[in-house]
């Protein structure tokens, strides 16, 4: 079986910003997130100190998550 993929949606903890992505393996993103913000700070997320999930979703395929991805990022939501 192959892994799911996750679009995830991260914010800082005063949920100022989001952070909109695409992983296959999100609790080892998430670890990475968290790294980032308290110490390098190199990447959006790190920068902004997003680490606190919100939101998620898995996919099968890989299209299917970059495409909803797109969507939330144009601000498109759907039931």
């Amino acid at each position: 079986m192959l892994s799911p993929y996750y679009v995830y949606i991260v914010t800082n903890e005063k949920k100022t910003v989001l952070y909109i992505g695409v992983i296959n393996n999100i609790q080892n993103r998430l670890s990475q997130h968290c790294f980032d913000s308290q110490n390098a700070k190199k990447s959006f997320a790190g920068k902004y100190n997003g680490y606190n999930l919100l939101y998620y979703e898995q996919f099968d395929v890989v299209e299917l998550a970059i495409a909803r991805e797109k969507e939330l990022k144009k601000g498109r939501v759907r039931n």
